[in-house]
């Protein structure tokens, strides 16, 4: 395992090398934590249609009236690939103090970040979450469900079907019933956060289900790719194409497009993380349908419940009020209001000791949270594959693939066993 660690680093410190050429100058303001004096500190966000501007600076707004001898510099991700932009800042010599939701691995592995204490992490539920090397450099705050399979209650009916499928032959069969209808009946779109969801939920119900520990296997040499479980999932997605139930077309959709696809009434199912929920709950965007809710199907109808916790804040290591910068995450990710927020905006399920969602969350995110407190209590909770991080997870750069390899499959330009065997060739080239 050392000698993987070392190449961890070693290839994050060549992708930033090759990225110098196109370094970037950061744009930032300074949300609501003012702009000078103090020990000042900067943190980069990133934006969505449901974590707007405002949420970010009344969020910063909280912590610092708190402790106004701390200033913050808001940068903004201009994608929302802020773990690409993190890179690019590093190489640029501006790597901010404090990040959120960007991917710890190769930065950990390179000494970028710091290791956050075990009494640092108490007050969080599974405070080992995403670890790197056996250390946390990411604050495990929120669990995220990917995916969950939102639906289109008036299309649903519209196509006779009386509600959510109770195991994967079902499934097929609704999907053909919506499709002789005229309905389409499953909204993708293309890269991780569009079409990841759908994969993960596949993979969770092929391989997790079967093998929880499947990730960690596959970094010990014991399983490959190529083994009947992946291929299996990989040929199960690429089936959801061949027979139309995804639409090849849909993949020019990004995250947001795709978003506002299902709200428009464009599709009956929309396999998406529980954040989703923020959206169909917000008056100013909810459908005017009925949205219900499932997890993945597997074949024999048993619960498979797809979870990532982590996705917090992360501090640099080398941060100049590193102090200052510690405080600012623990009690921006410990905030109550903080927390209710991030129920209430962003659909997330805080993973702090004692939390309880606010009465003022909406109908689908509570439905949401009922589901998956449901799921845990019944053990039916698996990884997220593609979503994981740390020892958790794949190594810096097979994500990547695995994003472009659930394309590849809905496309028809690679099989179920090209791809198993394309991301083989990729994990050993990482690794």
């Amino acid at each position: 395992m050392p000698t993987t660690r070392r190449r961890w680093a070693a290839a994050l410190a060549i992708a930033l090398g090759l990225g110098a050429a196109s370094a970037c100058s950061v744009k930032s303001d300074t949300g609501g934590g003012g702009a000078s004096g103090g020990k000042e500190i900067t943190f980069l966000v990133f934006e969505t249609p449901n974590l707007t501007p405002q949420v970010w600076d009344a969020n910063i707004k909280r912590v610092t009236d708190k402790y106004p001898d701390i200033k913050v510099k808001k940068i903004v991700s201009p994608t929302e690939d802020r773990t690409a932009y993190a890179k690019q800042l590093l190489t640029s010599g501006q790597f901010p103090d404090v990040m959120i939701a960007v991917s710890p691995t190769g930065f950990a592995e390179a000494g970028k970040l710091y290791a956050w204490k075990p009494d640092e992490l108490k007050q969080f539920t599974h405070p080992d979450q995403g670890a790197v090397n056996g250390k946390v450099y990411q604050l495990p705050a929120n669990t995220q469900t990917i995916p969950v399979v939102y639906y289109n209650k008036d299309l649903f009916a519209k196509a006779g079907l009386p509600g959510p499928p109770k195991n994967y032959a079902e499934f097929l069969d609704d999907c053909a019933k919506l499709k002789a209808k005229g309905i389409k009946p499953l909204v993708v779109g293309g890269g991780h956060d569009a079409l990841g969801p759908t994969w993960a939920g596949v993979l969770g119900t092929e391989v997790y289900a079967k093998n929880p520990n499947w990730m960690h296997d596959r970094r010990a040499g014991k399983v490959e790719f190529t083994g009947p479980e992946f291929v299996k999932g990989a040929q199960k997605l690429a089936d959801l194409a061949a027979k139309g139930y995804i639409d090849k077309r849909d993949l020019a959709l990004d995250y947001p497009k795709t978003q506002q696809a299902f709200l428009d009434g464009k599709g009956a199912m929309y396999a998406m993380g529980n954040w989703f929920a923020a959206a169909a709950d917000n008056p100013e965007t909810k459908p005017d349908f009925g949205v219900g809710q499932f997890f993945w199907p597997s074949d024999d109808g048993g619960q498979v419940v797809p979870a990532f916790t982590g996705g917090g804040l992360l501090v640099s290591s080398s941060a100049k009020n590193l102090e200052a910068a510690k405080k600012f995450a623990l009690a921006y990710q410990l905030d109550k209001t903080n927390l209710d927020t991030s129920a209430v905006s962003d659909g997330l399920i805080p993973a702090v000791t004692g939390y309880t969602p606010p009465a003022k969350a909406g109908p689908v995110y509570q439905d949401g949270y009922r589901q998956y407190e449901q799921a845990a209590k019944a053990g039916a909770v698996v990884p997220a594959f593609g979503f994981e991080s740390g020892d958790d997870g794949m190594p810096a750069g097979v994500v990547d693939k695995w994003d472009s390899a659930a394309q590849d499959l809905v496309t028809g330009r690679r099989t179920a066993q090209e791809v198993a065997k394309f991301l083989d060739t990729e994990w050993s080239k990482a690794s």
